[in-house]
């Protein structure tokens, strides 16, 4: 599939959504980048159609929500089989991310939300018996964020 064309107003709305999803309405947004709200609506399924938004996630404080451990592993796996454990680590109780690396020895990184070490423990083990071989385990202090929000912030009126 080719990829969807962006223009001004698709990239108005992309930098809307990012900014305040929850709060965004078709009418809302259209009046922000200078189009009817059924034109939005055209829009947002255009783009969700070809895949450029792929879904609307909430933003989650793990810790708060009794999750105290945040945990990213490095990992190699063999190339050939990259995609494969990818895809299977993802479906791992309490893992949330798997990035597939081209560069660097490691080349797969999992994120994963735990409520104490022993749980750790258990992702790590399953890790290690499907053949990755563990680099580093590392638990992340504080993380901060943002989206990328420079789609059509131009257009956008303020």
């Amino acid at each position: 599939m080719s990829p969807l064309q962006l223009d001004e107003v698709d990239r108005g709305i992309l930098y809307l959504l990012q900014r305040d999803a929850r709060n965004a309405t078709a009418a809302g947004v259209g009046e922000r980048v200078g189009v009817s709200a059924s034109t939005v609506r055209n829009r947002l399924a255009a783009m969700e159609e070809a895949g450029v938004i792929e879904g609307y996630h909430p933003q989650i404080d793990y810790e708060r929500a009794g999750f105290q451990l945040h945990v990213f592993i490095a990992c190699h796996a063999p190339v050939a089989r990259r995609a494969e454990l990818a895809g299977e680590v993802l479906d791992f109780h309490n893992v949330v991310n798997v990035r597939e690396m081209l560069t660097g020895s490691n080349n797969l990184y999992v994120e994963a939300i735990a409520t104490d070490s022993d749980a750790v423990d258990r992702i790590t083990t399953r890790l290690d018996e499907i053949g990755l071989d563990l680099v580093s385990t590392n638990i992340v202090k504080e993380s901060h964020a943002q989206p990328f929000d420079h789609f059509g912030d131009e257009v956008v009126e303020e």
